[in-house]
């Protein structure tokens, strides 16, 4: 009654193929992490342009090597300058690039960049903590 099929279906003859390529879950978290410490890294440079520091360059020149581990080349920077913009939202920015590079860290199982986002954590939790507009806007 019915005819049979005979061509190899699409689905079939492309599974066998390699012609697209394909990350393994490790490539992709590094590509993650290596995303997040990026944003993380530009963020530090603004905050760099508003208030120079010690504490923030040296954090900036480890991001960067964590950035060059992943990615295999060094990252884009931008000058520090004064850069406009509230530093109360660029340190809740970094703390949230911070934590999201953290989840992704742990998941890969990367102990120097996890340690690294943790310290960018805490730091920029004290940061916020020591400004006195975040204090009177939670408080």
């Amino acid at each position: 009654m019915y005819e049979p099929i005979r061509t190899k279906s699409v689905h079939s003859t492309m599974a066998g193929t390699s012609d697209f390529p394909h990350r393994s879950r490790e490539e992709e978290l590094d590509i993650q992490l290596a995303g997040h410490l990026s944003a993380l890294l530009a963020v530090t440079d603004e905050l760099r342009g508003r208030a120079p520091s010690a504490d923030l360059d040296a954090a900036a020149d480890r991001l960067v090597a964590q950035v060059c581990r992943l990615r295999g080349g060094k990252p884009l920077r931008a000058t520090p300058g004064a850069a406009p913009g509230d530093p109360v939202a660029l340190h809740r920015r970094a703390h949230a690039l911070a934590g999201r590079a953290l989840v992704v860290a742990a998941s890969r199982a990367d102990t120097a960049a996890a340690i690294l986002a943790a310290e960018r954590m805490d730091a920029h939790t004290a940061a916020l903590a020591a400004d006195p507009r975040e204090l009177t806007a939670t408080g």
